[in-house]
């Protein structure tokens, strides 16, 4: 089999390549050993979280993560048995952590933002899922004066970046989002912030689509790179290949011999199956790690950060303490009839996805390691990858994003 563009990766960021490539007249196929949004794409918080242009590490992170891994249910947690297997990826995160490289970050993480902004309404208009999308904005909300006069630094790092908000106490607070338990006296509206209906349900439609418009996919285990593809479970098939396999796409470099620092966030949540509480917009609760996001009909409760790797079994009293804290916050919230969920975040550890050719492998590219922000960033991160396909320039400096980044730093 020859000449199609191989994408690995049924999720929102594969199928989205798959799209766009398509559009620009090339033969695709996507490899997935489950099939379309079987993964973080299917559970997620549906959010096209356009305002967190802040990278994950950062001296703020590093001031909170000793407080917050003392509670093995809070917002931050390495499971003992795994502590070891991830020293090397922390001591890297922490290098991140310096002013200079969050400046760096921080600049990247904005264009990539623009960028998927301004694609995001085409891409949706071309996939037919222009109905599904909700721009009803975001609500960060704080625990009395001191922690929200914390959040101001970042505020003003958005502000420089272009990132529209409005910030509210009292009245105005209450009047945005009824019901909010009154401990919370300050709050920040971004007006910017999407959501779509259901996360799995999108990615089932650009699925559809794609195969409506001739696209194939494959379901196998993929199971090396090749000098012209790949090795799977079905057989070989030639080709360019998109490595977007979020959370696993880092055994498949390590078969060209690239070992890329790709760690697994675990992720909890609960879908409550009804529209019980009179949900305004997303909220997120930053002090404590989780959002409550509004799907079609339900309510999603979930977030947190659990270094655990792909292997161990999901600790759903996480999630269970998610929930325990959003029936306090939001006074009258139903948490009855909700069904758990724990999917991997692949992320990287200087919070920027890895996109761009595998070192050494020009006919290789790289589209993983988005971390928290996949659908926020697959419609950029796909007119990227297809302008890379096309022999276009992309639409931002692609240099901060390069997988052979982590080469320097070895």
């Amino acid at each position: 089999m020859t000449g199609a563009v191989l994408v690995v990766g049924a999720g929102v960021v594969g199928l989205s390549i798959a799209l766009e490539a398509q559009s620009r007249g090339l033969s695709v196929r996507v490899l997935d050993r489950t099939g379309p949004a079987a993964g973080a794409s299917a559970g997620n918080a549906g959010a096209f979280a356009f305002a967190d242009i802040l990278p994950l590490a950062s001296p703020r992170i590093m001031r909170q993560a000793p407080k917050w891994l003392l509670d093995p249910l809070g917002p931050l947690s390495i499971p003992l048995a795994y502590a070891p297997r991830i020293v090397p990826w922390m001591w890297r995160f922490w290098r991140a952590s310096r002013p200079s490289q969050v400046a760096a970050s921080t600049a990247a993480q904005t264009a990539l933002m623009n960028h998927a902004q301004g694609t995001l309404d085409g891409f949706l208009l071309r996939a037919g899922a222009s109905n599904m999308l909700r721009r009803e904005g975001q609500l960060q909300v704080y625990e009395g004066l001191a922690q929200f006069e914390a959040s101001l630094d970042g505020w003003r790092a958005r502000e420089a970046g272009g990132v529209e908000f409005r910030h509210l106490a009292g009245d105005d607070l209450a009047q945005m989002q009824p019901g909010l338990s009154p401990r919370f006296t300050h709050a920040t509206f971004t007006p910017g912030w999407a959501t779509i209906d259901d996360p799995k349900v999108y990615v089932q439609t650009l699925a559809d689509k794609f195969v409506a418009l001739g696209g194939e996919i494959i379901i196998a285990d993929v199971e090396a790179l090749t000098a012209t593809g790949l090795r799977t479970s079905t057989g070989d098939f030639a080709g360019r290949v998109v490595i977007a396999a979020g959370a696993y796409s880092h055994h498949l470099t390590r078969t060209a011999g690239v070992r890329i620092p790709l760690e697994t966030e675990r992720g909890y949540n609960t879908t409550l199956p009804h529209g019980g509480f009179d949900l305004r917009q997303h909220i997120t609760f930053p002090a404590h790690g989780f959002v409550v996001s509004k799907l079609a009909g339900k309510l999603r409760v979930g977030g947190a950060v659990e270094l655990g790797g792909l292997n161990a079994p999901p600790n759903y009293k996480r999630a269970d303490a998610m929930l325990r804290k959003a029936a306090d916050f939001l006074p009258g919230l139903d948490t009855t009839g909700g069904t758990q969920w724990m999917g991997f975040r692949p992320s990287l550890p200087d919070s920027l996805p890895a996109i761009g050719a595998l070192p050494g492998r020009p006919d290789v590219i790289c589209a993983f390691g988005h971390g928290h922000l996949g659908l926020t960033q697959s419609t950029a991160t796909a007119a990227i990858v297809a302008d890379l396909l096309t022999g276009k320039a992309p639409g931002i400096d692609m240099t901060p994003f390069a997988p052979a980044r982590f080469m320097r730093q070895s």
